[in-house]
């Protein structure tokens, strides 16, 4: 008999995707890099304990493995991470997933295998101050990037064939968005992907409730990408763009959508614990710890 799991809470610490290391001339340029690692694992010592089942995707530290091919930085790693992260969730099988990233790649093999799991009854509601809509022949190459055109089908021939589905991007909102890279806007439209900035959203729900019902959709996934938040509250990601949302409001925004909707997955992602990682080199540097 199949093992049905019905929350997976998923551990996925790749940091591969992003390119970040230049935002952060404060901490070492790998430990910067593979801060998404660290952050991801703290992201699960704070999570509230539950019955889920958990599972780790294993993702390498190798920080001198991410050559760039085909237009995307860490190609081959991030391919190897994404078969791992896709054979555990099927050995698991689970109706809803609990992701705890990383960097924003995460959200897309768990978005993937719901979209599939659900066909054409799944909506994406993407919370992020970035689209996430850049393809492999942008000047950017951190597959991070690509996330949110990933889980649309778009970008690298083999890894989207690896993934078991897709969303069309009429059913794909971005939330809190306030940044672009050049030509992302233009994308954006050509795509015909939503986009509904912090101000909009700052006092209620109502705007992101009125696309959900326009959608048809009764199933719902949600990504939350730290780096929305407002740094003037807290900066709890890699991006410090000013006049995000407020932490009360990305809380308001996740729980009207689930106690109107089926919510069956939410991300966290891009956690860069700047502080984390400088105290613990501070404890490598002190004697007796290490005996």
């Amino acid at each position: 008999m199949e093992n049905k799991t019905s929350t997976l809470r998923l551990i996925y610490p790749q940091w591969q995707g992003g390119i970040v290391d230049h935002w952060m001339p404060d901490i070492p340029a790998d430990d910067a890099s593979r801060g998404y690692y660290l952050g991801a694992q703290l992201l699960n010592f704070l999570a509230p304990e539950s019955s889920q089942k958990t599972a780790e995707v294993p993702v390498s530290l190798d920080i001198n493995d991410r050559k760039t091919e085909k237009g995307v930085s860490a190609r081959n790693v991030i391919l190897k991470q994404t078969k791992a992260a896709l054979e555990i969730i099927r050995e698991n099988a689970p109706e809803k997933i609990v992701t705890l990233g990383g960097e924003c790649s995460v959200s897309v093999v768990p978005f993937t295998y719901l979209a599939a799991k659900y066909p054409d009854d799944v909506a994406i509601v993407w919370i992020d101050a970035h689209p996430d809509i850049n393809l492999p022949y942008d000047d950017y190459k951190g597959y991070h990037a690509m996330a949110l055109t990933a889980c649309l089908g778009m970008g690298d021939e083999e890894i989207i064939d690896t993934l078991p589905g897709k969303v069309d991007a009429s059913k794909a909102l971005l939330v809190g968005l306030r940044s672009w890279d050049n030509g992302m806007q233009e994308r954006q439209k050509e795509l015909g992907i939503k986009g509904l900035s912090p101000k909009e959203v700052a006092d209620n729900s109502s705007a992101i409730m009125e696309w959900l019902k326009g959608t048809g959709a009764s199933k719902v996934v949600i990504h939350f990408d730290l780096d929305v938040l407002d740094p003037a509250e807290i900066i709890a990601g890699v991006g410090v763009d000013p006049d995000g949302m407020k932490m009360d409001e990305v809380i308001r925004v996740i729980n009207d959508i689930a106690a109107g909707y089926d919510l069956i997955s939410l991300t966290i992602a891009e956690p860069m614990p700047r502080i984390a990682i400088k105290l613990r080199n501070m404890l490598n540097r002190l004697p007796l710890l290490k005996e």
